[in-house]
């Protein structure tokens, strides 16, 4: 029984965007491990709260992911 954990920043993904994660990387694995495993794959999407997150020491937020993705803050 698979499990995929799934770790972004709170307030980066709308919900229609964790969706579509979770069914994307359920689609993935099922690519892999064939379709009979379907319903026993679990996928989990867990959020850190904004700067309880870091790269290179600098600490992340929402509007840090936001800016680096081109959607301003």
């Amino acid at each position: 029984m698979p499990l995929v954990t799934i770790d972004v920043i709170k307030d980066v993904f709308t919900r229609e965007q964790k969706q579509s994660l979770i069914e994307r990387v359920t689609e993935a694995m099922v690519s892999v491990e064939g379709e009979a495993m379907r319903p026993v794959t679990w996928v989990r999407i867990m959020e850190v709260e904004g700067g309880d997150w870091a790269i290179g020491g600098q600490r992340l937020a929402a509007k840090d992911v936001h800016a680096m993705a081109g959607g301003g803050s």
